[in-house]
């Protein structure tokens, strides 16, 4: 079984599969998710956590596709993903 958690969570340098995406809180509207779809945060993609703002807070900078895509941490932790486990050679 897959272990997934938000996207908001992963350290920087992590890579990892998009798994859903969904808004967190029931206030945020619909128009958020669609908004990350649009980007590429889309179930099975590959991404990675390139970089984080002041003290490892937001903004985050995510590399999805040939994108790179700066997140607040609300719009990141609509994102649930699951870390890929580096290839031991």
């Amino acid at each position: 079984m897959e272990m997934t958690q938000a996207l908001a969570d992963l350290a920087t340098g992590t890579e990892a599969r998009v798994v859903s995406v969904s808004a967190a809180d029931p206030s945020a509207s619909a128009e958020l998710g669609r908004r990350l779809a649009e980007l590429g945060f889309l179930p099975g993609e590959k991404l990675r956590i390139v970089a984080r703002g002041f003290l490892g807070r937001e903004p985050i900078a995510v590399r999805i596709g040939t994108g790179t895509f700066a997140l607040r941490l609300f719009e990141a932790a609509c994102i649930r993903v699951c870390p890929e486990q580096p290839l031991l050679g």
